[in-house]
This record gives C-alpha cells, sequence and structure tokens, in this order.
C-alpha cells in the first residue's frame, strides 16, 4: 500500500437519475481510491453505472451523496467555472471514436488544449515531442481523415497527454479498432501512465482488455468491487 495521499478518492459516493417516474441508482455507494501513475481498469456492463462514474470523475456530473476528491480538492463544492478549469488543466480525454477536429491538422489537434489554455506558444517544443513519443511526428501536417483508426486513437492520446493532466480518462479507448491495433493502443496508454506518472482510468466491457491495467474493479447495479487478477 503507497504511504502517498490518493491522487483520486471516492467517498461512499450516490448519483441518482429519474426515468419518467422511476429513480435510477446508477452509482451506489462507490468508495475508491487511486494513485498517482496507476493504470485501472473499470469494467461492467452497459448500463452497469462505468459512463457515470467516468463523469463524475471528470467533473461533468456532481454527485447527489458522497464526496469526490482530485489532488485533495473536493469537487463537489466547485461552480461549473472551476470544474471546466479543472478538467483544462488536471484532466484528459479519451474517446472510444477519437473525437479530433476533421478541420485541423494533427498538430493542430494535439495543441488544442494548449490553446484553449492559453499556453501553446509557450510549448510547441511539447508539442513536437508528444508527436515523436507517440509515433506520428511524420503525420504533423496531415488531416484526421487521411489516417487510419489506429494513427487517429494516437493522436487522441497525445491530445489527452499534452498539458500534462494528473488523470487521464479513457472511455472504451480500443472499442472502434481491430485487435491488434488495440493492442498497440493499450501498451502506448500502459507506457505513457509509466512515462508521464499520469493516473489512468480505462472504462471497458472486455476483461482482455481490462487485464492491462494494474488495479482492476468492476461497476455492476452502481456498486463498486475490486476484481482479483
Amino acid at each position: 500500500m503507497s504511504s502517498e495521499p490518493p491522487i483520486i478518492c471516492f467517498k461512499d459516493v450516490y448519483k441518482y437519475y429519474h426515468a419518467g417516474n422511476e429513480k435510477v441508482t446508477a452509482l451506489s455507494g462507490v468508495s475508491l481510491e487511486f494513485q498517482q501513475g496507476d493504470f485501472v481498469s473499470i469494467m461492467g456492463p452497459s448500463g452497469g453505472g462505468k459512463t457515470t462514474f467516468l463523469n463524475c470523475l471528470g467533473g461533468l456530473d456532481l454527485p447527489d451523496r458522497g464526496e469526490i476528491f482530485l489532488k485533495n480538492r473536493l469537487l463537489n463544492n466547485m461552480n461549473d467555472k472551476e470544474l471546466t478549469e479543472l478538467r483544462r488543466k488536471e484532466i484528459g480525454f479519451i474517446f472510444q471514436f477519437f473525437n479530433l477536429m476533421p478541420t485541423l491538422t494533427i498538430l493542430e489537434n494535439v495543441e488544442l488544449p494548449l490553446l484553449i489554455n492559453h499556453s501553446a506558444r509557450n510549448q510547441s517544443k511539447q508539442v513536437q515531442d508528444l508527436l515523436d513519443y507517440v509515433g506520428l511526428s511524420h503525420r504533423s501536417k496531415s488531416f484526421p481523415a487521411e489516417l487510419s483508426g489506429g494513427e487517429m486513437q494516437r493522436v487522441a492520446i497525445a491530445r489527452a497527454l499534452v498539458h500534462r493532466p494528473a488523470i487521464v480518462l479513457a472511455d472504451e479507448p480500443t472499442g472502434n479498432l481491430d485487435s491488434d491495433n488495440g493492442i498497440k493502443i493499450l501498451e502506448l496508454m500502459k507506457k505513457a501512465s509509466v512515462d508521464f506518472g499520469t493516473t489512468v482510468v480505462m472504462a471497458t466491457h472486455n476483461l482482455q482488455i481490462a487485464d492491462y491495467g494494474n488495479r482492476h474493479f468492476e461497476i455492476r447495479d452502481g456498486k463498486a468491487t475490486l476484481r482479483q487478477s
């Protein structure tokens, strides 16, 4: 057990939704802690609470009960402006369908979080270094439509890391890739969590993909349990 304080902490978190007149419990008393540099896999069936968990961790949703801390900061008490700022500085996102801007070059897509944070001019080398890191420096002037699915996900990983976030949230990051490219993306994400000291939290429904994490949890019917390897 690490002596360092956790970078992420969920304390007895509940989240409810309403479907018509029915109250749906998406998260039910979730208590979890993750350390810096963890590669965490979150498994579970569709509708089991994985996406709600990621949304709460990313400050897109707030819990109805319980507390969520990121780097000892309580998300519950933040307003929309503070949560937006937190996402810009501390969180990177990787999506199943890449979510690249089609009218921007690969370099410009990776640079985008820095432009939003008004820091791109001072960190252009950081963009080039990350393109080198993901093996795409030779495609910096290409557009997303000119890349394969695996290459687009590499761009998405570089974009998620460019502002040096504390955590990266990955929602089914290999779901739109063939098995070979999926494995390459998982290996790259695992390497990045070590090289950058970034905590990666990945949602997946695939047991083999989940095994790439160093910690494994299952969320089912809103409850989270540790899954032994």
